[in-house]
This record gives C-alpha cells, structure tokens and sequence, in this order.
C-alpha cells in the first residue's frame, strides 16, 4: 500500500491501513500469548482485543510521526476529516500550529485511546505469562498520546516520546494489572457475541 497509496479520503480507508500494518501482528500474536484457560471470554472477543491493541498502536504511531512523515511526502489523516477542521494538505506541510490543529488533533487522539480502551478489555484474557509484557506495552504506547499533548499538539517538529523514568514507573503499573485474574462471568464475552464493530470494517 505504501508503494501505490500516500493519501487516505477517510478513516475507513486509513483502518484498512493500520490493520494490515499492525492489526494483523495483533491477531498473529494471540495464539502466541495465549488465553488463560480460566478465561469465560469468547475466542472471537480476544481476538477483537488484540486487534484493536493493534490499531492503537498504528494510529499512535501515525500522530507521533506526522511531521516526518508529510517531509517523505506522505500523509496518514482521514482527509475528509481534515476538511471539517478547515485544514488541508498545505496545513501539513507547513507544519504550524494552530488553533484548528489542536482541535483535529484533540479528536483524533481520542480515537486512539477510544481502540487503547477496547484492547484492555482483553488483555486479562491472556495466559498469565503474557498479561505482563501486553500491559506493558499497552500503557507505554498510550503514554505517546500524552506526550503529543504535552507537546501542544507539535507533532510537526517535536517527537513525542515517553522518558526513560516514566517507562520505568509504567512497570509495575503493568505488572499489577497482570495480577488480575479472568473473570469467571466475563461481561466481556457476552458484549462481544453481540457486537463485532472492530472486525466487520475489514
């Protein structure tokens, strides 16, 4: 796709993007992991986690490169969505920003974390050796959605990247997560068989 494809109309086009890139290493990765065997989750919902754990991923990786990507001539925002923030092409390339930046960019870092919540959902599902490096993971890559903000939004010339100390302190944050067990009457399993929002885009 990077060979043919440098512009995506709208977020349908761009979901496709982020899950060949990385939602499919998402999916790739559950038989890996594994599921707890006391997990009362539906395959097909952990499934549904792991892809949307990759999509955040993809979508995180998109905003914090924003500036370096658009000097390589690329841009990877939903260009009708740029249009209702009254922002264009040119805007990227100028690199500036505005208030009308901060704006798109507020809604956009919500979308990411909006698939960061729907990964968590399944990450106890996990086999309890995997749980630890998955939250680990998820809350490090989450926390470049901070630093964007705390960059005010300057994803043109600043990268967003989170410190060394932070990294460390997310640790044992994960690793007590990990601690939770399955529930034996996952609420999960039973949203999950009656909705597919995630899978039934692709």
């Amino acid at each position: 796709m990077d060979l043919r494809k440098s512009i995506y109309q709208n977020f349908d086009e761009l979901y496709l993007y982020c899950y060949y890139v990385a939602g499919t290493v998402g999916l790739m990765s559950v038989p890996v992991m594994g599921i707890s065997p006391e997990s009362q989750a539906t395959t097909e919902s952990v499934y549904n986690a792991a892809l949307a754990l990759g999509i955040a991923n993809q979508l995180t990786n998109i905003l914090r490169d924003v500036g370096e990507d658009a000097r390589r001539g690329r841009i990877y925002l939903p260009q009708d969505e740029l249009e209702q923030a009254g922002l264009s092409d040119s805007d990227i390339y100028a690199g500036k920003v505005t208030d009308k930046w901060r704006s798109f960019m507020k809604n956009q870092i919500k979308r990411a974390r909006m698939f960061f919540d729907e990964a968590e959902k399944g990450v106890t599902e996990l086999s309890e050796a995997s749980r630890w490096p998955v939250w680990a993971s998820l809350l490090l890559y989450r926390q470049i959605l901070d630093e964007i903000e705390a960059n005010d939004y300057n994803n043109f010339t600043r990268r967003a990247y989170v410190s060394k100390a932070k990294k460390l302190l997310a640790l044992p944050i994960a690793y007590t997560k990990s601690l939770i067990r399955p529930s034996r009457t996952s609420s999960y399993s039973t949203r999950a068989q009656k909705t597919d929002s995630l899978t039934s885009k692709v």
